[in-house]
């Protein structure tokens, strides 16, 4: 799954705005073409090791911390939510200064919940460098000011507030870690690839705070873990996202690179995680995503898909998958659509959540 990253004259910004930098709305895919010469980068599959690859890859240009999930109270209202840190390192190799605020790499993180019973859809950012303990990252906890992942033992905690709103959350992992693409390495166009794993269930439980009111609430997290120095072919114009929690146990990502003269790019690709955690690889053929029907954003006049079916053949999957609300829009200084989902087909039920970019 290729995310966020960021283009040089917002990171610039970034250094110097601790809150969202006042810049309009960034193209996500043009920001994948900023230079990575120096860094390292995917080639080849590697074992992820623990703790050390829970914690920051410094000598790749980018890197994400990836938690998304669906919620419910225990008088059945739903909630989805997405906490993201992302790490963006500004030069290959940083050279020695004796401030204490120089810094050569700056995380910035979004915050997103979904209202579901409200209809209502609460998106925030936040911007730093990683010096003086701003920001940063180890293999136990990666934070950005207040808002920060927690490692204690086996669990992690989220916590996150902005204003009236408030997460605090307590994820227990159901499933070893999964390695995506191939090995762990996943394919994103020709030369360019990044290293990639999932924790696909984690039991989720803690507390929402809504207009200043906590609602205790329990579910499920998906937790997506990347690093890479690559960039997007100059073909895709942007991908959809997937990632899906069935109630047999199974767990499905999936995502298609969108090309510009309106295919799937070959490099798009997915996985089917079984009970344990364990991978089956799917390629761009074994799988198909099919929009059903469109929303458009009242803010940005965009138009995103609104309800797709997906289908994998050959895993006996074919879901219609429905956002649980149609506005899902993030209008940060990233524009684009991240939301939960639910899923019924073929005598299977799931949740999870989409993520549509270059619409």
């Amino acid at each position: 799954m290729m995310r966020l990253t960021i283009l040089l004259i917002v990171v610039v910004l970034a250094i110097a705005w601790p809150r969202p930098p006042p810049s309009p709305s960034v193209s996500v895919v043009g920001a994948l073409s900023a230079e990575s010469e120096g860094f390292l980068r995917a080639t080849r599959p590697r074992p992820f090791v623990f703790p050390e690859d829970a914690g920051p890859h410094p000598g790749f240009q980018t890197e994400w911390w990836y938690y998304t999930g669906n919620l419910r109270a225990d008088d059945g209202r739903r909630y989805g939510y997405q906490l993201t840190f992302f790490r963006r390192a500004l030069t290959a190799a940083p050279a020695r200064r004796k401030s204490p605020l120089a810094a050569h790499e700056v995380y910035f993180a979004h915050l997103a919940l979904s209202d579901i019973p409200g209809r209502r859809f609460h998106a925030f950012e936040r911007w730093s460098r990683a010096a003086a303990g701003l920001a940063g990252a180890r293999s136990d906890a990666v934070w950005l000011d207040t808002w920060s992942a927690r490692a204690y033992g086996d669990r992690i905690r989220l916590y996150a507030a902005e204003g009236e709103f408030a997460l605090d959350l307590l994820l227990t992992p159901q499933k070893r870690p999964t390695p995506q693409g191939q090995q762990g390495l996943s394919r994103k166009s020709e030369g360019n690839a990044s290293h990639y794993y999932s924790i696909s269930r984690l039991a989720t439980e803690g507390t929402v705070t809504l207009d200043g009111n906590r609602i205790k609430v329990h579910g499920r997290s998906w937790l997506d873990r990347e690093w890479s120095s690559s960039a997007l072919s100059r073909e895709v114009s942007g991908w959809d996202w997937f990632s899906l929690q069935l109630s047999d146990g199974r767990d499905l990502m999936l995502y298609v690179l969108r090309r510009k003269d309106g295919g799937a790019d070959r490099f798009s690709s997915g996985t089917v995680i079984d009970f344990e955690g364990n991978p089956t690889p799917l390629s761009s053929a074994d799988f198909s995503v099919q929009p059903l029907d469109w929303w458009t954003s009242p803010r940005t006049r965009v138009r995103y898909p609104g309800r797709w079916r997906v289908r994998v053949p050959g895993h006996g999957v074919d879901l219609l998958v429905t956002p649980r609300q149609p506005d899902q829009e993030l209008p940060l200084t990233f524009t684009y659509w991240e939301g939960a989902v639910s899923a019924t087909g073929g005598g299977l039920e799931g949740e999870g959540y989409a993520e549509l970019t270059g619409y």
